[in-house]
């Protein structure tokens, strides 16, 4: 059986995902890295890791589709979230010049984070790899003098880079939101008051006029703050969506329960993902 803190994440040490796990359990956490987001949450739904840590939203480039997805495809729980402040930097082997980079590689998302640093330097060319901190552990070990990778300061440190040009992100007011997850039938108990929960759920509507707002209704007439609203293709079913809603409060108390009970009345699917105490940045 795993213990009490251990906890898989995207990427390799160093990444932002890794900083969050430690912000949502502790510094004695045990942290397991894993190549991919499906890798995560399959450790975390076989039983091979209590908790997992991924990344849902970022402030400029938007939601993490394939995180939606995975929410969707195995029985996990959302239990918990942070909200990171991301800086990126252009990290390169001791020794090499900023004229030098010919290559920037980095996960997809953070190089879409950095676009305008690209605009500024078009003979670097952005190269998309699996995870920001192993692009440090990569071009450190390979030592080119023409790469250089896109993270943050911390991975730097950890696989001794050097930093030749720091805060590239497009704005400085950059954020990403991590979930913790873990196994759905884990036991959880509310250890904050119901107004300072936000609770996450994903439901399903047939595909008819008015069918999303009559869904909707239920949590307008009660007052119940909607923080997002996410909508995925629902596979298999052409056209048709999945749609995930943040809202806040606690899912086992009035209102939200009845706004739920409603709800399932009205649509094809409802599920509820989690309610977890939500962030206070």
């Amino acid at each position: 059986m795993p213990s009490v803190y251990d906890a898989a994440y995207q990427g390799t040490r160093g990444a932002n995902s890794e900083d969050a796990a430690i912000d949502l359990l502790s510094n004695e956490a045990k942290l397991f890295p894993r190549d991919t987001l499906e890798d995560v949450f399959a450790a975390v739904a076989q039983g091979e890791a209590r908790y997992g840590v991924v990344p849902i939203e970022n402030t400029l480039a938007g939601s993490i589709h394939r995180c939606y997805d995975l929410l969707f495809e195995h029985d996990v729980k959302i239990v918990g979230e942070t909200v990171r402040r991301i800086v990126f930097a252009l990290i390169a082997p001791p020794g090499v010049a900023l004229s030098a980079v010919r290559k920037a590689l980095s996960h997809p998302v953070a190089l879409a984070q950095c676009e305008q640093f690209f605009r500024k330097h078009p003979l670097i060319q952005a190269v998309p790899v699996y995870d920001t901190a192993g692009a440090v552990e990569h071009v450190i070990r390979e030592g080119r003098g023409d790469s250089a990778a896109v993270a943050t300061r911390r991975a730097a440190e950890v696989y001794g880079g050097v930093i030749l040009a720091e805060s590239i992100q497009d704005h400085s007011e950059n954020y990403t939101r991590f979930l913790l997850i873990t196994p759905s039938k884990s036991p959880e108990a509310a250890k904050a008051p119901a107004e300072d929960y936000k609770t996450t759920i994903v439901f399903s509507v047939g595909n008819v006029p008015g069918a999303l707002y009559h869904s909707l209704r239920p949590f307008a007439e009660r007052r119940i703050d909607l923080a997002k609203i996410e909508s995925r293709p629902l596979r298999g079913s052409p056209f048709e969506y999945l749609f995930y809603l943040d809202l806040i409060g606690y899912a086992d108390a009035k209102p939200v329960s009845d706004a739920l009970h409603e709800l399932r009345a009205l649509a094809k699917s409802v599920r509820v993902l989690g309610s977890y105490p939500r962030h206070r940045g």
